[in-house]
């Protein structure tokens, strides 16, 4: 009877909201990392974690049903993903992304259908307060908060793009919205002959600093204070940007892939990397509600297919482009001048 329909799916998406909130509940209150500790019980952990009796034991099993946690013989451990990437103290965490999310962006999303009716960012500027990343960049301890969750996000592609372009062929390069410095960090520790500089606002300095002597790397990655938007770019053979583009009007986005080429020697290359929707746009999801979350956190950002990317490039003079799949749901693109 599999050809007959049901509403399942229907409900599971629909619902989906308690699965997330579920997991983002026990990120947010540390169960991961507390299992990361050692196994516990059902009383010990409830005890630790300061929870009500009557909820622990739904929401613990809740969490195994939902392949986040693991139950043997009474205690409850963590899977193998959670234990890698939502304990607190490893370098794996990626939880900080998605403690912003909890804390910021679960109450926003509930405005979505606001904001595809008016094209309006949902976040706080829609109440009248100072719009989000304004507040991080003010409060140093936040902003390294911050920085470091993207971190967590981006290092599976930062790591790819290090492995994968031909390094060999460059001498330096510069990264648009560096952020922490992990991509930077990443190409630098795989290809020693490079030296590179990361390229953000003043506030991010020392935070990109510290990321990258903790490397050992502070003698070939510098720091450049650039406002990008309003300043030309550096000279360097490559220019990246990671998850820089998405955040801007269409207009925007083509005035920094031409300062990019106006920046670059011949033979130089841009490398684009993002959450990039597939060009039939029907199967990257991820790429596709990032787009939604761009519209609630900004004015006119949207995300976009590698072959939106590359007619980009090419409007601008790129003679040669090229698309790749990182890892997940980031892509990049590649243009040579």
């Amino acid at each position: 009877m599999s050809d007959h329909p049901t509403p399942e799916r229907i409900m599971q998406v629909g619902l989906g909201f308690w699965a997330s909130k579920a997991l983002l509940s026990a990120i947010e209150m540390g169960v991961f990392t507390e299992l990361a500790r050692h196994p516990e019980d059902l009383s010990s952990l409830r005890d630790r974690l300061g929870l009500h009796e009557r909820a622990a034991h739904d929401f613990f099993d809740a969490l195994v049903a939902l392949g986040f946690l693991e139950r043997r013989e009474g205690l409850y451990y963590n899977t193998r993903e959670t234990d890698l990437f939502l304990d607190r103290r490893k370098q794996s965490y990626l939880g900080g992304i998605l403690e912003m999310a909890n804390h910021r962006l679960y109450g926003f999303w509930g405005g979505l259908t606001e904001g595809l009716r008016t094209g309006r960012p949902q976040n706080e500027t829609a109440a009248g307060h100072t719009p989000f990343f304004e507040t991080v960049y003010a409060d140093p301890a936040r902003l390294e908060e911050f920085l470091a969750a993207m971190t967590g996000l981006s290092r599976p592609a930062n790591m790819t793009i290090a492995a994968t372009f031909p390094w060999r062929d460059y001498a330096s390069f510069v990264d648009v919205g560096s952020a922490q410095g992990d991509l930077a960090v990443q190409i630098a520790l795989a290809h020693p002959h490079l030296s590179g500089t990361g390229l953000d606002l003043p506030e991010v300095g020392p935070i990109f600093e510290d990321y990258v002597a903790a490397k050992g790397l502070a003698g070939r990655v510098g720091f450049a204070p650039v406002d990008f938007l309003q300043a030309p770019l550096p000279a360097a053979d490559v220019i990246t940007m990671g998850h820089v583009l998405h955040d801007w009007d269409l207009e925007t986005k083509r005035m920094l892939v031409g300062k990019a080429y106006d920046a670059l020697p011949d033979g130089g290359a841009l490398v684009v990397y993002e959450s990039m929707i597939d060009d039939d746009r029907s199967q990257n999801i991820f790429g596709l509600l990032m787009s939604l979350n761009m519209l609630i956190e900004t004015d006119g950002g949207f995300d976009y297919t590698a072959a939106d990317c590359r007619g980009w490039l090419t409007d601008a003079g790129f003679t040669r482009t090229s698309a790749q799949h990182l890892v997940g749901p980031d892509s990049m693109v590649v243009g040579i001048k």
